[in-house]
């Protein structure tokens, strides 16, 4: 069931020059799962009509605390950024599908961008169930890498960057740990990676999900600006989705 809740900022944790890490609290936090996202409605900025979609990063069930992950974009995201403690935050949750979680195999997290953002809360449910799988984030330079130790708590981690600042040259999709077989890979971060992990996927026949970043505007399926297209036609990305395996999606790969 979605709900509309006042949250209470407990702290904006600053990241580096444009990247934040809000903890939000509430008494009425509902139950989350990994690759579910909210809608967060941004007051104080004119510019900025709509509520904005973000991933869920973490949840701490027992603290009734949620975290999101937030890199400026715009003029909605520039606000947020700018969150002080004991504010109120008003957001509509949960929202979407989730990430499927297997019960056991080798497993492959592909993140890039802002698309790691759900990537910590799927790695930490599946250490949950034992096990522990290898997380790939590509940024374009060591000073995009942030949260590491968070992650580390989690996954094995491996980075690329495109400057060769740290962990390996060049692409995810580049990375020699793609030398290794995996049952499961998950992906999240901007379709030109995405497609490219999908396409490695589909030739090993290894079972893969995304999720998509597609324009949402209202998270419910009213306004079909989300909408994109599968095997099973045009579908609501923020309803039927983010989450979809690439099977399902009309993606030339």
């Amino acid at each position: 069931m979605k709900k509309i809740i006042d949250f209470l900022v407990k702290e904006n944790r600053q990241l580096n020059e444009n990247m934040f890490l809000l903890s939000l609290y509430s008494e009425e936090l509902p139950s989350l799962r990994p690759g579910q996202f909210v809608n967060v409605k941004v007051e104080d900025s004119p510019a900025t009509f709509l509520r904005r979609p973000l991933s869920v990063y973490d949840v701490d069930e027992e603290n009734k605390l949620l975290f999101l992950f937030i890199k400026i974009a715009g003029a909605g995201t520039q606000r947020l950024s700018r969150l002080k403690a004991n504010e109120r935050l008003n957001l509509i949750l949960p929202l979407g599908n989730s990430f499927s979680i297997p019960q056991k195999g080798r497993c492959l997290l592909v993140g890039g961008g802002v698309g790691i953002a759900p990537l910590l809360y799927l790695s930490k449910e599946m250490h949950k169930k034992g096990l522990t799988p290898d997380l790939l984030i590509g940024v374009r330079s060591k000073n995009d890498i942030v949260l590491e130790d968070s992650f580390r708590q989690y996954a094995q981690l491996y980075y690329t960057t495109e400057d060769g600042s740290f962990g390996e040259k060049g692409y995810p999709t580049q990375h020699s740990l793609l030398a290794n077989q995996y049952d499961h890979i998950f992906c999240c971060g901007p379709d030109p990676m995405m497609k490219a992990v999908a396409k490695y996927a589909a030739a090993r026949q290894v079972d893969c999900e995304v999720s998509l970043e597609n324009l949402m505007a209202c998270g419910i399926g009213a306004c079909l600006c989300c909408v994109t297209d599968t095997t099973a036609g045009h579908k609501c990305v923020c309803t039927e989705g983010p989450v979809f395996n690439i099977k399902d999606l009309k993606w030339q790969i």
